[in-house]
């Protein structure tokens, strides 16, 4: 483990507060060559687990059907921190990287539990609305179930 990681961990409710506070996390799967696929997302943390909306076909959908093995993260920058040398300037920032397996959410009351939350944390103006059932067949929700978590940040 790195110096800075074994003296700078974030603890558990500052990992959980980055988790519900984050706006936008990077998805990385494995396609089918072995190369890996990171993708930007919405998600949302429920229950100690990650959820992800979008579409129910693509490539993050075909290479988690084939390997279920994901790293998730998440990064916050605050400031950069000027130093008079430029190789001493340095960023206030906490991070997140998850690693864990995912796998589809299929059951539609789950799902549309899932959106509920989603809705309320994008936009909770619109909470309470019925989702067309359209709507609901063409979207898909990764369920991320988190293995290992780590935390770090510099101030």
């Amino acid at each position: 483990m790195q110096q800075r990681m074994k003296t700078h961990q974030l603890s558990e409710p500052e990992i959980e507060a980055l988790f519900l506070e984050a706006q936008v996390g990077r998805l990385a799967t494995l396609n089918s060559d072995g190369f890996p696929y990171i993708t930007p997302v919405h998600f949302v943390y429920c229950g100690g687990r990650i959820y992800i909306h979008g579409l129910i076909r693509g490539q993050k959908i075909d290479n988690i059907r084939n390997d279920p093995r994901v790293c998730f993260e998440i990064d916050r920058m605050d400031h950069l921190i000027p130093h008079e040398l430029p190789c001493e300037v340095n960023t206030a920032y906490q991070s997140i990287v998850a690693f864990g397996t995912a796998s589809m959410v299929e059951e539609e009351e789950r799902k549309i539990e899932i959106l509920k939350a989603v809705v309320e944390k994008y936009m909770p103006g619109l909470s309470g609305r019925a989702f067309p059932e359209n709507m609901l067949k063409g979207t898909g929700i990764i369920e991320i179930s988190v293995a290992a978590v780590t935390g770090k940040y510099y101030r």
